[in-house]
């Protein structure tokens, strides 16, 4: 089966699948792709099969492909759980659109690029991981994620610092207008979200919607208590939980999201040393992002 683990800050993640000695096998790595800033995927496995009748069903997994090469790609799920899925001749590839998605294409391995929300149907291929059987997306989100990864879009052929925010990372925060920003508060030590804070949070993902190329940008906070180490980890657990309450529940799709951000005590929004300025620190903030250059054009995604 496949393992999965975390080894380093750079994210630097190793698939490996045991296997017996004999037959045909070869070493292989996902490299860094589209926003995958340092992350490796290596993966030991044989030639794939086109024949999958008669292997036993895998689990469904839900989520975005992350990192990509010949046969194989990674879905990162909204917890942040990461699966490798091979791609055999025999996957079944398509795309809903149109009214109710009753229009359905099929399409070639080569439109599963990174950013991409895919729901993939498996089985199980021995002891060497996951074969995907079907795998379904809609004709919207490669629509965008072919846009992303051509960058031939007008609003997008010359703005490389919009293009790189879409697939999660920001170039330089002072290339974007500020649209709206939505506060939600946090108990001393917590990262739990109230139902005030739930509310506001799907309020902002609405007003975002309705904003031409929107991106959210997240950052999470702390008031002054507890050391730096515990901070900085404590406003990272806040701006994850924003985020995957975003994805999950109010419905924001992963690649109009930048890579959220913790800043411990950094710039309070209140004097520290009261205990009215300390709530209001104790904050994630959902910034609403429009790059200048395409700013008032008004085609959304």
């Amino acid at each position: 089966m496949t393992a999965i683990s975390k080894s380093s800050k750079t994210l630097a993640i190793i698939a490996a699948l045991t296997l017996p000695v004999t037959g045909s096998v070869y070493a292989q790595e996902i490299a860094p792709q589209d926003g995958q800033d340092g992350e490796v995927l290596t993966t030991v496995t044989g030639t794939t099969p086109s024949d999958l009748s008669g292997m036993p069903d895998g689990p469904t997994v839900e989520g975005v492909i992350s990192a990509r090469t010949d046969d194989k790609m990674q879905v990162t799920t909204v917890d942040g759980a990461r699966t490798i899925v091979a791609i055999s001749p025999a996957t079944e590839i398509r795309s809903s659109g149109g009214f109710l998605g009753l229009n359905k294409d099929t399409l070639p391995p080569a439109d599963l690029l990174n950013g991409l929300p895919v729901e993939v149907q498996t089985v199980e291929w021995a002891n060497r991981g996951l074969i995907a059987t079907k795998v379904a997306l809609k004709s919207k989100d490669l629509k965008t994620a072919r846009m992303i990864h051509n960058g031939t879009d007008q609003r997008f052929a010359s703005n490389e610092a919009a293009t790189e925010a879409l697939r999660g990372r920001v170039a330089n925060i002072d290339e974007y207008n500020v649209k709206g920003v939505t506060n939600v508060y946090f108990d001393t030590g917590k990262y739990a979200l109230s139902d005030s804070a739930r509310a506001e949070l799907c309020q902002a993902a609405s007003q975002a919607d309705a904003t031409s190329n929107a991106l959210l940008l997240v950052v999470g906070y702390t008031d002054s208590t507890g050391d730096y180490e515990f901070n900085q980890e404590l406003s990272e657990k806040r701006a994850a939980r924003v985020v995957n309450f975003l994805q999950q529940e109010c419905k924001w799709a992963p690649y109009r999201m930048m890579t959220p951000t913790g800043m411990a005590e950094a710039d309070p929004a209140a004097d520290n040393t009261t205990e009215a300025g300390k709530a209001q620190n104790r904050r994630v903030a959902v910034n609403i992002l429009v790059s200048k250059s395409v700013d008032g054009m008004g085609s959304g995604f």
